[in-house]
């Protein structure tokens, strides 16, 4: 079964509405077609869906200029079990305290290995410093 013929002004449209990267069920809407015609169409011109970039995690929150000490973390994790234990919590309430509960402890785990990387980065530039001076010493043992 064939659809009545696409006019230049829809062509048109299905373009500005691909390069603003409108879904296509937005488009089929819109136009008042079906979405396997709208990505035939597409097809036969040579046309791509641009895929919105997924929304970006951090948009309403700031991130910290240092990150929270690993007391922050664990007060956080506390009241979240203590408000756990409330009765009377309602199923999404419950969901979300438990996944700052897991957060907390993805966090503790993700901060200990930060914490042992500046560390380990730390002592390279501490010996990186004492290298140079004992080159320097060499030299100057050397050129004499």
């Amino acid at each position: 079964m064939k659809g009545k013929p696409w006019t230049p002004e829809e062509e048109k449209q299905l373009r500005e509405l691909l390069e603003v990267s409108k879904p296509l069920e937005v488009i089929a809407k819109r136009l008042g077609k079906t979405e396997n015609a709208i990505r035939q169409k597409m097809i036969k011109l040579g046309l791509k869906e641009e895929k919105k970039p997924q929304r970006e995690f951090f948009s309403s929150t700031a991130l910290p200029e240092d990150l929270p000490s690993i007391e922050e973390a664990l007060k956080t994790l506390y009241a979240a079990l203590e408000t756990l234990n409330q009765p009377g919590l309602n199923q999404s309430e419950t969901l979300r305290l438990r996944s700052i509960i897991q957060g907390v402890k993805i966090y503790k785990e993700l901060f200990a290995d930060y914490v042992d990387y500046r560390g380990i980065e730390a002592e390279l530039v501490e010996m990186r410093k004492r290298y140079e001076e004992l080159a320097k010493k060499a030299e100057g043992v050397s050129t004499k």
